[in-house]
């Protein structure tokens, strides 16, 4: 092999390539020689966003004026839907023209506000098990990941006395997110206003990332609810899950203005705007009735039902009360951890499942489901567990 003559940025050695990027392209191998496997692996809705939302990006897109470059901060009408979303359901007034900043995906919004707010000795405080985003953003702005623990036992919420005893002198910013991913976990207006509280004392940004709030629950909770958070605090919020829309890349990060204005000095400096269309688009989204999120749960309940019967006949354990887009089982004691699970179902019987440590040490027990397969294909992955367990019992006898 020749001798490498250009090499890559030190700060690339600091991640690894996303769990998921390569256990796809394992799976895409698998599916080239032949085998049929059934991924039930990835949090990627399957269905489409309201027909209305279709057609406007057709209609938006057909406008000759719509293809230029479009502002750094979106859309009056973009950001005016988010605003009174944000009313409607979470009982939070935000100011459209300085609070809210669209994105091209909440993901996208992870990075800037790392980029933004994270010196070289900075500490970042992150959930375990958590999404491997926020480690990974903040290895690369130069910062320090620490990690802390959310746990079946402490209902998978974060032990605020535990964080301070460890001490916080460097800690600069603390991720969160409620319905938590990957347990399901729901928050309550008690943690926040205790997380809030927190972090005024000790100066820390807080950042609440809440994707997940439409998606088998009826508690639509925001950080910025809590009286005081504004001073402290960001909350992404993203269609992917709540519409449909994963592809279209359409998120929002909110707070005060000062904020905002500090993550579009770098997001400004990283692309060119969004797509009027989709702009347009999620616009009308967002003034979706209640209805369509009624209909949209009535689908994943159904599927939630199959997954449950999956997680059975696994003998994982699972809280039947879980929020959002997955389902969260522990592991049988006989296995040494998830990933050795998950590699059996995959080779032996065809079927991906995420193992939980992909979101750290704490998920090394527990395996995610997603509820983004339809019921036809969730029964043909239960009917694969049921084969696999009756050829395991056979042999035990």
């Amino acid at each position: 092999m020749e001798k490498r003559l250009i090499k890559a940025a030190l700060r690339t050695g600091l991640v690894n390539e996303y769990y998921f990027s390569t256990k796809l392209a394992e799976i895409a191998l698998m599916r080239q020689q032949g085998i049929d496997v059934i991924n039930l692996g990835i949090g990627s809705p399957d269905m489409p966003p309201e027909s209305d939302v279709i057609e406007e990006l057709g209609r938006s897109a057909s406008d000759s004026h719509s293809h230029g470059y479009q502002a750094y901060r979106g859309i009056a009408a973009l950001r005016n839907a988010f605003a009174s979303w944000y009313m409607r359901y979470f009982k939070v007034t935000l100011d459209p023209a300085t609070d809210i900043l669209p994105l091209i995906g909440s993901k996208e919004g992870i990075m800037h506000i790392s980029m933004a707010f994270l010196d070289p000795g900075d500490e970042v405080l992150v959930p375990d098990p958590g999404y491997p985003a926020y480690s990974a953003a903040a290895k690369l702005a130069g910062a320090t990941v620490r990690s802390y623990d959310l746990t079946e036992d402490n209902g998978w919420m974060p032990d605020i006395k535990a964080i301070v005893a460890s001490g916080v002198e460097r800690v600069k910013m603390m991720w969160i997110n409620y319905p938590h991913m990957p347990s399901g976990a729901r928050a309550t207006p008690e943690l926040f206003e205790q997380l809030v509280s927190f972090a005024r004392r000790n100066s820390i940004l807080l950042c609440h990332d809440n994707p997940y709030s439409f998606i088998l629950n009826k508690d639509h909770l925001s950080l910025l609810s809590v009286p005081g958070a504004l001073d402290v605090s960001l909350e992404l919020n993203s269609l992917s899950k709540s519409h449909n829309m994963a592809g279209w890349r359409i998120g929002m990060v909110a707070g005060n203005s000062s904020f905002i204005n500090d993550i579009l000095k770098f997001k400004s400096n990283m692309d060119s705007g969004m797509f009027l269309p989709l702009q347009a688009a999620a616009a009308r989204a967002l003034a979706a009735p209640e209805g369509w999120y009624d209909d949209l749960n009535k689908i994943y309940r159904r599927r939630r039902t199959i997954a449950a019967e999956i997680m059975n006949t696994l003998s994982c354990s699972f809280d039947p009360e879980q929020s959002g887009l997955f389902l969260w089982g522990k592991i049988p004691a006989h296995y040494a951890d998830a990933v050795e699970m998950t590699e059996k179902l995959l080779h032996e019987n065809h079927l991906f499942i995420t193992p939980g440590s992909v979101f750290g040490e704490n998920g090394k027990r527990y395996i995610r489901i997603s509820l983004c397969s339809d019921e036809e294909l969730l029964n043909a992955a239960l009917e694969r567990v049921k084969t696999r367990k009756t050829l395991t019992d056979n042999q035990t006898v």
